[in-house]
């Protein structure tokens, strides 16, 4: 059975550096044998689709393909299309209602452990504000991510040690939803 993906490659073509053009992103996906392949932005969104049923494997195959031909390591996950478009019929917030800028989600490789966020006091971030999800978090900054101070203070690495995180504004999700072919 053929299953439709998304991958979110971490930290790509930030600064000038760990250069990788979409162009040679979907050729590497093509050449693992993916089908359908497609990408979004320039910083690591692509769909795609593949027989195999293994997240973790498809994350793992696509990270040692993108060391060997470019040489530096890069943090990915994979998700199939609907538990994507699940995770964002699931946000606690008015997605509908925002600008794409003012939420964020942040996938994570692992569950989201309320015990992680625990020495974190949600009031003194307010209006800003954060829910967890299923192996998500959802994060809602008014003012954007690049002025949030909640947005800051969760880049701190304690809260996600050991985990492969990414986040995405809610534009590019619902955008990579519907390349897809999910309903959110």
């Amino acid at each position: 059975m053929t299953t439709t993906y998304v991958a979110l490659l971490r930290g790509i073509n930030v600064g000038g550096h760990r250069k990788l053009p979409m162009a040679d992103l979907r050729a590497l996906l093509t050449g693992l044998g993916h089908g359908a392949v497609r990408t979004h932005l320039q910083s690591g969104n692509a769909v795609f689709t593949s027989d195999s049923e293994d997240e973790r494997g498809l994350a793992a195959g696509l990270e040692r393909a993108i060391e060997e031909r470019f040489g530096f390591t890069v943090d990915c996950l994979v998700r199939s299309a609907a538990y994507l478009s699940a995770v964002a019929d699931a946000c606690p917030f008015p997605a509908g209602e925002l600008a794409g800028k003012q939420l964020h989600l942040i996938c994570l490789s692992g569950p989201a452990d309320p015990e992680r966020f625990a020495s974190l006091d949600p009031a003194g971030y307010l209006p800003e504000e954060f829910r967890l999800g299923d192996r998500a978090l959802y994060l809602y900054a008014p003012d954007g991510l690049g002025r949030s101070k909640l947005g800051e203070a969760l880049g701190r690495p304690a809260f996600f040690r050991g985990m492969t995180v990414t986040s995405r504004n809610w534009n590019t999700v619902t955008k990579l939803i519907e390349m897809a072919g999910a309903t959110p």
